[in-house]
């Protein structure tokens, strides 16, 4: 079953370079405000897609949204840039490349913590100095002394398998499994989420790969699929609910453009 989906997941993809979606006019731009919108929108902004269009190209808010929620959308606009970027010169993954990430989509929503571990700025991308929880009666995260150690260790991991990787689903499963596990690990006091999808995506720009997107109205399984993958320790759930949304995807965005084929092809008088 796991490769059947993984064989319709490459023919959509061929099927989407077929029919050139990507070359139209600014289709990256606006598929990149879908991602971010809706990562965004998974740690409880409600802007939605067009008002993160409006907010981006015309520098609107929208009505009624709180200011910390377009402060997060445009902060993590900049990190997808900084992201973009980098991955044309296939920069390196390494703990101050993360934390810079981090530190672009915190920008202007973090600030300095004092605790008994000592103080730190979270807008600055610095790592956190205390305990962390998942949620109300929710798991605790690994020890923050153990924290430095342990991100040296997974871009070191990252970075050997960057070069090992060849095929399109391996290339793929790495960037699902650098999501994993750069959330389990949970650096920051805050951005963990966004920085998570932010680094799986960077990994997919390097390789040119078409950016999968976690929808906001599948965040109950988007969690749920962590928590199983922490909980078992496996990462076969979390690589089974990431290959569904990769799918979904492809499948939204072929249908979207037929669509919209079919309405240009009809004259109106």
């Amino acid at each position: 079953m796991e490769q059947g989906v993984w064989q319709e997941i490459e023919q959509l993809y061929q099927k989407f370079r077929q029919l050139g979606i990507s070359e139209a006019v600014d289709y990256e731009k606006y598929y990149l405000y879908s991602l971010i919108a809706h990562s965004t929108a998974i740690e409880g902004s409600t802007l939605t897609e067009v008002e993160a269009q409006m907010l981006f190209d015309e520098g609107l808010t929208a009505k009624g949204k709180p200011l910390v929620y377009h402060l997060m959308n445009e902060d993590l606009k900049k990190a997808y840039e900084l992201a973009k970027e980098e991955a044309k010169r296939k920069e390196s993954i390494t703990s101050p490349f993360l934390q810079r990430l981090n530190a672009t989509l915190m920008r202007t929503t973090g600030s300095i913590h004092h605790v008994m571990g000592g103080s730190f700025d979270s807008s600055k991308g610095e790592f956190r100095l205390c305990g962390v929880t998942a949620g109300v009666g929710g798991r605790s995260y690994m020890s923050y002394q153990k924290v430095p150690a342990k991100v040296d260790e997974l871009c070191i991991v990252l970075q050997e398998k960057q070069r090992a990787a060849t095929t399109f689903r391996e290339r793929y499963e790495l960037s699902f499994n650098a999501h994993l596990n750069l959330v389990t690990i949970h650096p920051w006091v805050d951005g963990n989420g966004r920085t998570a999808r932010l680094l799986m995506n960077y990994i997919q720009f390097c390789y040119n790969l078409f950016p999968t997107k976690i929808f906001k109205e599948d965040r109950e399984e988007y969690i749920s699929a962590l928590q199983q993958s922490q909980e078992e320790e496996t990462n076969q759930p979390f690589l089974g609910f990431m290959a569904g949304q990769l799918k979904k995807s492809l499948s939204l965005e072929i249908e979207r453009f037929k669509s919209s084929q079919k309405k240009f092809l009809s004259l109106m008088f």
